[in-house]
Protein backbone atom coordinates (compact mmCIF):
# COMPACT_ATOMS: atom_id res chain seq x y z
CA UNK A 1 0.00 0.00 0.00
CA UNK A 2 0.94 3.76 -0.56
CA UNK A 3 2.87 6.21 1.67
CA UNK A 4 0.23 9.13 2.73
CA UNK A 5 2.17 12.45 3.31
CA UNK A 6 1.71 15.76 2.70
CA UNK A 7 0.78 16.76 -1.10
CA UNK A 8 3.52 19.56 -0.68
CA UNK A 9 6.05 17.97 1.11
CA UNK A 10 9.11 17.82 -0.78
CA UNK A 11 9.90 14.51 -0.20
CA UNK A 12 6.90 13.50 -2.58
CA UNK A 13 8.43 14.72 -5.56
CA UNK A 14 11.65 12.75 -4.62
CA UNK A 15 10.29 9.49 -3.97
CA UNK A 16 7.79 9.64 -6.46
CA UNK A 17 10.82 10.34 -9.14
CA UNK A 18 12.16 7.14 -7.37
CA UNK A 19 9.62 4.65 -8.23
CA UNK A 20 8.50 4.73 -4.54
CA UNK A 21 4.73 4.78 -4.40
CA UNK A 22 3.12 7.39 -2.28
CA UNK A 23 0.05 9.20 -2.05
CA UNK A 24 -0.86 12.75 -0.98
CA UNK A 25 -3.03 13.09 1.53
CA UNK A 26 -6.02 15.25 -1.13
CA UNK A 27 -5.78 11.80 -3.42
CA UNK A 28 -6.53 9.10 -0.07
CA UNK A 29 -9.19 11.50 1.14
CA UNK A 30 -11.21 11.10 -1.75
CA UNK A 31 -10.21 7.15 -1.64
CA UNK A 32 -13.23 4.65 -1.23
CA UNK A 33 -12.47 1.21 -0.73
CA UNK A 34 -14.44 -1.99 -0.65
CA UNK A 35 -13.36 -5.71 -1.50
CA UNK A 36 -11.46 -6.46 -4.76
CA UNK A 37 -13.42 -9.05 -6.58
CA UNK A 38 -11.08 -11.58 -8.31
CA UNK A 39 -12.15 -14.37 -10.34
CA UNK A 40 -9.73 -17.57 -10.98
CA UNK A 41 -10.05 -19.67 -14.16
CA UNK A 42 -8.46 -22.58 -13.06
CA UNK A 43 -7.22 -24.85 -16.02
CA UNK A 44 -5.22 -27.16 -14.68
CA UNK A 45 -6.10 -30.59 -13.93
CA UNK A 46 -4.45 -30.63 -10.07
CA UNK A 47 -6.88 -27.55 -9.52
CA UNK A 48 -6.37 -27.78 -5.51
CA UNK A 49 -2.35 -27.64 -5.70
CA UNK A 50 -2.91 -24.91 -8.06
CA UNK A 51 -4.93 -23.50 -5.70
CA UNK A 52 -2.89 -22.87 -2.76
CA UNK A 53 -0.06 -21.59 -5.05
CA UNK A 54 -1.86 -19.07 -6.18
CA UNK A 55 -3.62 -18.01 -2.98
CA UNK A 56 -0.24 -17.80 -1.33
CA UNK A 57 0.64 -15.21 -3.69
CA UNK A 58 -2.26 -13.28 -3.49
CA UNK A 59 -2.47 -13.18 0.46
CA UNK A 60 0.57 -10.73 0.49
CA UNK A 61 -1.50 -7.63 0.77
CA UNK A 62 -3.13 -5.46 3.02
CA UNK A 63 -6.25 -5.49 0.34
CA UNK A 64 -9.35 -7.44 1.10
CA UNK A 65 -9.82 -9.91 -1.79
CA UNK A 66 -12.81 -11.87 -2.54
CA UNK A 67 -11.94 -15.01 -4.74
CA UNK A 68 -14.12 -16.83 -6.77
CA UNK A 69 -13.02 -20.27 -8.63
CA UNK A 70 -14.25 -20.77 -12.18
CA UNK A 71 -14.11 -23.51 -14.65
CA UNK A 72 -14.55 -23.91 -17.92
CA UNK A 73 -17.14 -26.82 -17.72
CA UNK A 74 -18.80 -29.81 -15.89
CA UNK A 75 -15.91 -32.53 -17.42
CA UNK A 76 -15.31 -34.87 -14.68
CA UNK A 77 -11.86 -34.16 -13.35
CA UNK A 78 -8.50 -37.39 -13.61
CA UNK A 79 -7.31 -34.93 -10.78
CA UNK A 80 -9.55 -33.39 -8.66
CA UNK A 81 -12.47 -35.00 -6.62
CA UNK A 82 -16.11 -34.37 -7.62
CA UNK A 83 -17.12 -32.87 -4.43
CA UNK A 84 -14.51 -30.26 -4.46
CA UNK A 85 -15.18 -29.12 -8.02
CA UNK A 86 -19.08 -29.08 -7.03
CA UNK A 87 -18.54 -27.30 -3.35
CA UNK A 88 -15.84 -24.24 -4.40
CA UNK A 89 -16.34 -23.87 -8.65
CA UNK A 90 -19.02 -22.51 -10.60
CA UNK A 91 -18.65 -22.74 -14.01
CA UNK A 92 -18.25 -19.66 -16.30
CA UNK A 93 -21.42 -19.45 -18.03
CA UNK A 94 -23.20 -19.32 -14.69
CA UNK A 95 -20.94 -16.12 -13.54
CA UNK A 96 -20.51 -14.42 -17.37
CA UNK A 97 -23.03 -11.72 -15.84
CA UNK A 98 -20.99 -10.46 -13.55
CA UNK A 99 -18.13 -7.92 -13.34
CA UNK A 100 -14.95 -8.57 -11.58
CA UNK A 101 -11.67 -6.35 -10.93
CA UNK A 102 -9.12 -8.76 -11.17
CA UNK A 103 -9.07 -12.32 -13.52
CA UNK A 104 -6.21 -14.90 -13.02
CA UNK A 105 -6.45 -17.77 -15.98
CA UNK A 106 -3.58 -20.41 -15.29
CA UNK A 107 -1.46 -22.32 -17.81
CA UNK A 108 -2.66 -25.88 -18.94
CA UNK A 109 -0.63 -29.24 -19.95
CA UNK A 110 -1.56 -28.63 -23.69
CA UNK A 111 1.53 -27.30 -25.10
CA UNK A 112 1.59 -29.61 -28.03
CA UNK A 113 -1.73 -29.55 -28.88
CA UNK A 114 -3.18 -26.55 -31.70
CA UNK A 115 -5.51 -24.08 -30.44
CA UNK A 116 -8.23 -25.07 -32.66
CA UNK A 117 -7.47 -28.85 -31.28
CA UNK A 118 -8.52 -27.97 -27.38
CA UNK A 119 -11.85 -28.85 -26.43
CA UNK A 120 -12.97 -25.75 -24.96
CA UNK A 121 -11.10 -23.39 -27.22
CA UNK A 122 -14.34 -21.90 -28.38
CA UNK A 123 -15.36 -21.54 -24.49
CA UNK A 124 -11.62 -19.96 -23.55
CA UNK A 125 -11.77 -17.40 -26.64
CA UNK A 126 -15.47 -16.14 -25.09
CA UNK A 127 -14.05 -15.76 -21.71
CA UNK A 128 -11.32 -13.87 -23.56
CA UNK A 129 -13.79 -11.35 -24.95
CA UNK A 130 -16.10 -11.55 -21.61
CA UNK A 131 -13.12 -9.98 -20.05
CA UNK A 132 -12.11 -7.23 -22.08
CA UNK A 133 -16.15 -6.14 -20.95
CA UNK A 134 -16.35 -7.03 -17.74
CA UNK A 135 -12.65 -7.57 -15.83
CA UNK A 136 -10.35 -4.44 -14.89
CA UNK A 137 -7.09 -6.41 -14.80
CA UNK A 138 -6.79 -10.09 -16.27
CA UNK A 139 -3.48 -12.24 -15.77
CA UNK A 140 -3.34 -14.90 -18.25
CA UNK A 141 -0.11 -17.48 -16.75
CA UNK A 142 1.92 -19.31 -19.03
CA UNK A 143 -0.48 -21.36 -21.88
CA UNK A 144 -3.31 -19.28 -21.27
CA UNK A 145 -0.81 -15.98 -22.08
CA UNK A 146 0.23 -17.58 -25.60
CA UNK A 147 -3.32 -18.62 -26.24
CA UNK A 148 -4.58 -15.13 -25.38
CA UNK A 149 -1.97 -13.22 -27.92
CA UNK A 150 -3.08 -15.38 -30.66
CA UNK A 151 -6.55 -14.80 -29.94
CA UNK A 152 -6.29 -11.11 -29.82
CA UNK A 153 -3.12 -10.28 -31.76
CA UNK A 154 -2.93 -13.17 -33.79
CA UNK A 155 0.95 -14.24 -32.66
CA UNK A 156 1.48 -17.97 -32.90
CA UNK A 157 3.57 -19.96 -30.20
CA UNK A 158 6.51 -21.93 -31.70
CA UNK A 159 7.41 -25.07 -30.02
CA UNK A 160 11.21 -25.87 -28.70
CA UNK A 161 12.65 -29.29 -29.46
CA UNK A 162 13.28 -30.10 -25.97
CA UNK A 163 11.17 -28.48 -22.85
CA UNK A 164 12.34 -25.35 -21.32
CA UNK A 165 12.95 -27.04 -17.76
CA UNK A 166 14.51 -25.78 -14.81
CA UNK A 167 14.78 -22.08 -12.68
CA UNK A 168 16.30 -19.09 -15.15
CA UNK A 169 17.89 -15.66 -14.83
CA UNK A 170 15.53 -12.54 -15.56
CA UNK A 171 16.13 -8.80 -15.84
CA UNK A 172 13.37 -5.98 -15.33
CA UNK A 173 13.46 -3.74 -18.70
CA UNK A 174 11.98 -0.65 -17.10
CA UNK A 175 12.82 0.74 -13.39
CA UNK A 176 9.90 2.74 -13.59
CA UNK A 177 7.20 -0.04 -14.61
CA UNK A 178 4.79 -0.66 -11.30
CA UNK A 179 4.53 -4.09 -12.13
CA UNK A 180 8.08 -4.83 -11.42
CA UNK A 181 8.42 -2.36 -8.90
CA UNK A 182 10.78 -3.07 -5.77
CA UNK A 183 12.31 -6.24 -7.82
CA UNK A 184 16.22 -7.01 -8.01
CA UNK A 185 18.43 -6.37 -10.99
CA UNK A 186 18.15 -9.77 -11.73
CA UNK A 187 15.76 -12.37 -10.30
CA UNK A 188 15.00 -16.29 -10.89
CA UNK A 189 11.62 -17.49 -12.38
CA UNK A 190 11.03 -21.09 -12.52
CA UNK A 191 9.62 -22.49 -16.06
CA UNK A 192 8.39 -25.66 -17.21
CA UNK A 193 7.47 -25.88 -21.41
CA UNK A 194 7.74 -26.20 -24.74
CA UNK A 195 5.81 -22.98 -26.17
CA UNK A 196 7.38 -19.61 -26.76
CA UNK A 197 6.80 -16.60 -28.66
CA UNK A 198 9.67 -14.81 -30.61
CA UNK A 199 10.62 -10.99 -29.01
CA UNK A 200 10.10 -9.41 -32.11
CA UNK A 201 6.65 -10.70 -32.61
CA UNK A 202 5.78 -9.26 -28.86
CA UNK A 203 7.05 -5.59 -30.28
CA UNK A 204 4.67 -5.78 -33.15
CA UNK A 205 2.07 -4.89 -31.39
CA UNK A 206 2.23 -1.10 -30.02
CA UNK A 207 -0.33 -1.65 -27.43
CA UNK A 208 2.25 -4.14 -25.91
CA UNK A 209 4.90 -3.56 -23.75
CA UNK A 210 7.87 -6.55 -22.56
CA UNK A 211 8.49 -5.98 -18.95
CA UNK A 212 11.17 -8.46 -18.17
CA UNK A 213 12.93 -11.32 -20.40
CA UNK A 214 15.66 -13.67 -19.83
CA UNK A 215 18.70 -14.70 -22.39
CA UNK A 216 17.53 -18.32 -22.13
CA UNK A 217 14.00 -18.01 -21.16
CA UNK A 218 12.97 -15.34 -23.96
CA UNK A 219 9.96 -12.63 -23.01
CA UNK A 220 8.74 -13.38 -19.46
CA UNK A 221 6.62 -11.08 -18.56
CA UNK A 222 4.37 -8.45 -20.58
CA UNK A 223 1.43 -6.32 -20.33
CA UNK A 224 -0.93 -3.95 -22.15
CA UNK A 225 -0.01 0.22 -22.27
CA UNK A 226 -3.48 0.07 -20.44
CA UNK A 227 -3.11 -2.23 -18.02
CA UNK A 228 -5.61 -4.42 -18.81
CA UNK A 229 -3.68 -7.54 -19.95
CA UNK A 230 -0.75 -8.79 -18.12
CA UNK A 231 1.00 -12.03 -19.91
CA UNK A 232 3.24 -14.01 -17.82
CA UNK A 233 5.27 -16.57 -19.18
CA UNK A 234 6.69 -18.87 -16.37
CA UNK A 235 5.40 -20.36 -12.94
CA UNK A 236 6.54 -17.71 -9.63
CA UNK A 237 4.00 -19.49 -8.17
CA UNK A 238 5.68 -23.04 -8.50
CA UNK A 239 6.16 -24.51 -4.75
CA UNK A 240 10.02 -25.34 -4.61
CA UNK A 241 9.40 -29.31 -4.33
CA UNK A 242 7.08 -28.57 -8.03
CA UNK A 243 9.93 -28.83 -10.52
CA UNK A 244 10.97 -32.10 -8.64
CA UNK A 245 7.75 -33.46 -8.54
CA UNK A 246 7.22 -33.13 -12.22
CA UNK A 247 10.54 -34.54 -13.28
CA UNK A 248 9.57 -37.66 -11.25
CA UNK A 249 6.61 -37.67 -13.26
CA UNK A 250 8.53 -37.24 -16.69
CA UNK A 251 11.04 -39.83 -15.66
CA UNK A 252 8.31 -42.74 -15.03
CA UNK A 253 7.61 -42.38 -18.45
CA UNK A 254 11.39 -41.35 -20.52
CA UNK A 255 14.28 -42.63 -18.18
CA UNK A 256 16.44 -39.94 -20.53
CA UNK A 257 14.25 -36.90 -19.38
CA UNK A 258 16.61 -34.44 -18.60
CA UNK A 259 16.87 -32.95 -14.76
CA UNK A 260 15.22 -29.18 -14.24
CA UNK A 261 18.49 -26.93 -14.59
CA UNK A 262 19.66 -24.21 -11.78
CA UNK A 263 17.31 -26.01 -9.14
CA UNK A 264 19.07 -28.71 -7.15
CA UNK A 265 21.46 -27.82 -5.08
CA UNK A 266 24.63 -28.33 -6.34
CA UNK A 267 23.48 -29.16 -9.61
CA UNK A 268 22.97 -32.65 -8.02
CA UNK A 269 19.34 -34.37 -8.38
CA UNK A 270 20.01 -36.34 -5.14
CA UNK A 271 20.23 -33.12 -3.24
CA UNK A 272 17.11 -31.03 -2.28
CA UNK A 273 15.80 -28.28 -4.74
CA UNK A 274 16.49 -24.91 -3.52
CA UNK A 275 13.82 -22.21 -3.77
CA UNK A 276 14.91 -19.10 -5.44
CA UNK A 277 12.21 -17.44 -6.58
CA UNK A 278 8.90 -17.47 -4.05
CA UNK A 279 9.82 -13.40 -2.68
CA UNK A 280 9.81 -11.96 -6.30
CA UNK A 281 7.04 -14.04 -7.30
CA UNK A 282 4.88 -12.81 -4.10
CA UNK A 283 6.12 -9.10 -4.83
CA UNK A 284 4.86 -9.88 -8.84
CA UNK A 285 1.01 -10.55 -7.27
CA UNK A 286 0.91 -7.38 -5.57
CA UNK A 287 2.13 -5.07 -7.58
CA UNK A 288 -1.08 -5.96 -9.97
CA UNK A 289 -3.58 -6.32 -7.38
CA UNK A 290 -2.03 -2.85 -6.41
CA UNK A 291 -1.21 -0.78 -9.26
CA UNK A 292 -2.89 -3.36 -11.71
CA UNK A 293 -6.34 -3.51 -10.16
CA UNK A 294 -6.84 -1.60 -6.93
CA UNK A 295 -5.77 1.57 -8.68
CA UNK A 296 -7.58 1.49 -11.42
CA UNK A 297 -11.23 -0.13 -10.99
CA UNK A 298 -14.37 1.48 -10.61
CA UNK A 299 -15.75 1.71 -7.20
CA UNK A 300 -19.09 0.94 -7.66
CA UNK A 301 -18.67 -2.54 -9.57
CA UNK A 302 -21.14 -2.79 -12.07
CA UNK A 303 -21.70 -2.91 -15.60
CA UNK A 304 -22.66 0.86 -16.17
CA UNK A 305 -19.70 1.90 -14.00
CA UNK A 306 -17.19 -0.22 -15.45
CA UNK A 307 -17.75 0.62 -18.89
CA UNK A 308 -17.31 3.73 -17.96
CA UNK A 309 -13.64 3.09 -16.29
CA UNK A 310 -12.80 1.01 -19.74
CA UNK A 311 -13.85 3.88 -22.13
CA UNK A 312 -11.49 6.35 -19.96
CA UNK A 313 -8.47 3.95 -20.23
Amino acid sequence: MPIKIPGQLPALSILDNENIFVMSEDRAASQEIRPMQVAILNLMPNKIETEVQILRMLSNTPLQINVEFVRIHKNVSKNTPKEHLENFYCLFDDIKHKQYDGLLITGAPLALLDYTEVSYWDKICEVFDWANKNVTSTMFSCWAAHAALYHYYGLNRHLRKDKLFGVFQHTPLDSKEELTRGFDENFNVPHSRYGYIDKADYESIDEINILAESPEAGVYLAASEDKRQVYLIGHPEYDTSTLHEEFLRDCKKDNTTSKPVNYYQDDNVDNAPVGTWRSHGSLLYTNWLNYYVYQMTPYQLDAEHMTATLKNK
